[in-house]
């Protein structure tokens, strides 16, 4: 007759086990195999330890077999199994991601399960899984505009720099204007909150025409200045420049972050800035945000990445819809 390994257990393995063996969030299956392990090192045999924890004695044997090769780790982790294997063809679900990604189908702006299972010839459980698998949301968009600006590298690194690591004795400045916001008058008081009751508006309201807001937002400390103005010209901007030369202490150098708006490359604003040399600009690079955000987290060598790569993906998605125009000449606009 077979005879069961003794179990022998340090101090160590006995507080882990018994921890395991009471433990009420514990996971059933290892509290059983800790109960096994326990009352083997007590020198019970397999048949009674199966009998006392109502188990079988192969499952006794199993776990007191592992506990002995492989001690704590080896009952508290299953043991790796070879699984099913895939019954999908590897073509299939090649020819379904290429498909996904590259094409789109007639008369339709993208891919459903449905309409992809009906193209390949596969349940649509199969798409769902495979799409799952590889992240895929063929109902989901998202717009991008890569800039074209020929010193695009160039103002990246400008900015990306002025922000991460600003010159001493300096305040940086993201600058701004929001043009056309209407000035609305509501024809009644607003209500206040109260208990069960949110703040209360009324529907109408008196228009006044529409201002423009200037806003500089100081990236140190997140104070913003603002100026309202009925246009936005070079006479507006330099406007408010001079309430930022105003605010700002005279021994502080001002770094401007800002877009290309044709008004602040004028010959004025030209002027303006040989005449306060302590101002000097940033301008981002075209049809790009300033991005503002309290803690700035990418380098410019980080941003260049993703725009190359943004790049490889549009001339690939170019390529696809020439394909798709090859294919279905009838879909093209004439």
């Amino acid at each position: 007759m077979r005879v069961a390994p003794p179990v022998l257990l340090t101090p160590p393995e006995r507080s882990q086990l018994e921890s395991w063996a009471r433990g009420r969030s514990t996971p059933h299956r290892l509290v059983l195999r800790a109960r096994i392990v326990l009352r083997a090192s007590e020198g019970l045999e397999n048949f009674q330890i199966a009998e006392e924890l109502r188990t079988r004695p192969n499952t006794v044997s199993l776990w007191r077999r592992r506990f002995t090769l492989l001690r704590l780790p080896g009952i508290e982790q299953d043991a790796p199994r070879s699984g099913r294997k895939p019954r999908l063809d590897p073509e299939v679900v090649r020819a379904i991601l290429t498909k996904t990604r590259l094409t789109k189908p007639r008369g339709q702006t993208h891919w459903s399960t449905r309409t992809m299972a009906r193209e390949v010839g596969v349940h649509r459980s199969t798409v769902q899984r495979i799409w799952k698998l590889h992240g895929l949301q063929p109902h989901r968009t998202q717009s991008f505009q890569l800039s074209k600006d020929p010193r695009l590298e160039e103002k990246i690194i400008d900015v990306v720099g002025i922000y991460l690591n600003p010159p001493e004795r300096s305040v940086v400045f993201s600058v701004d204007e929001k043009p056309q916001t209407q000035a609305l008058e509501r024809t009644q008081a607003i209500l206040p909150m109260a208990k069960d009751w949110p703040e209360g508006r009324p529907h109408d309201y008196r228009r006044h025409g529409t201002v423009d807001l200037y806003a500089a937002w100081n990236i140190l400390d997140g104070k913003v200045i603002t100026e309202f103005h009925v246009r936005h010209r070079h006479q507006e901007f330099l406007a408010f420049l001079n309430t930022l030369d105003r605010q700002v202490a005279p021994d502080l150098a001002v770094h401007v972050v800002l877009d290309n708006l044709s008004a602040r490359k004028t010959e004025h604003v030209q002027r303006w800035l040989r005449r306060h040399p302590r101002f000097q600009f940033h301008f981002t690079p075209t049809s790009s945000s300033r991005a503002e955000p309290w803690c700035w987290t990418k380098d410019a060598q980080e941003i260049l990445r993703k725009v190359r790569k943004i790049r490889a993906r549009t001339a690939e998605g170019a390529a696809a819809s020439v394909d798709r125009i090859i294919s279905h000449p009838l879909e093209t606009d004439h």
